[in-house]
């Protein structure tokens, strides 16, 4: 099967600190600037799954998500691997750290236009250590368990919206 302009140049149209807006051919699609991925945390807990709700400015809302986070995004963690960013995220984010991290693969949330990668990691045999809630200068409002039998009523119309890292419970 041949692919309109998969042998296009990719061209770089504009590139901030975090995101670069790029061409190729017809295709116009978005990217981490500077090779920067991405982790999302599925951490399960006696049948409840961790979550955060966070405002996300491109939405105009909250989002209910899976604990998620930039790898090797500062320059005091350049280099970092992806198990050590989803531990430090996991317990930014909600205050749980976990005894065993487990590397799932890598995938991608919308590839049609999104270029970016994240990778999915299992938390497991989580302790409470800390408050959690604090994303660099983004604030989450406190972790949520969620028990698995509810997911069923996310779906529902509501002011919060369930973001699409989401779907990897389903891998679970």
């Amino acid at each position: 099967m041949t692919v309109p302009d998969h042998n296009a140049d990719e061209q770089i149209v504009w590139q901030g600190k975090y995101i670069t807006a790029k061409t190729r051919g017809r295709w116009e699609y978005v990217g981490r600037a500077r090779n920067i991925r991405a982790a999302v945390i599925l951490a399960v807990e006696d049948g409840h799954i961790l979550l955060v709700e966070q405002f996300r400015v491109p939405l105009g809302r909250n989002c209910l998500e899976l604990p998620a986070g930039l790898i090797g995004d500062g320059d005091d963690i350049a280099g970092e691997d992806d198990l050590s960013a989803a531990g430090r995220e996991l317990e930014e984010e909600t205050g749980y750290r976990a005894d065993i991290l487990e590397d799932c693969g890598q995938f991608y949330s919308s590839p049609g236009m999104v270029s970016e990668s994240f990778t999915l990691v299992r938390a497991r045999g989580l302790t409470k250590v800390g408050e959690g809630g604090a994303v660099s200068k983004v604030k989450t409002s406190p972790c949520t368990a969620l028990p698995w039998r509810i997911w069923a009523r996310l779906s529902q119309p509501s002011e919060t919206k369930v973001a699409g890292s989401m779907s990897a419970c389903f891998w679970h």
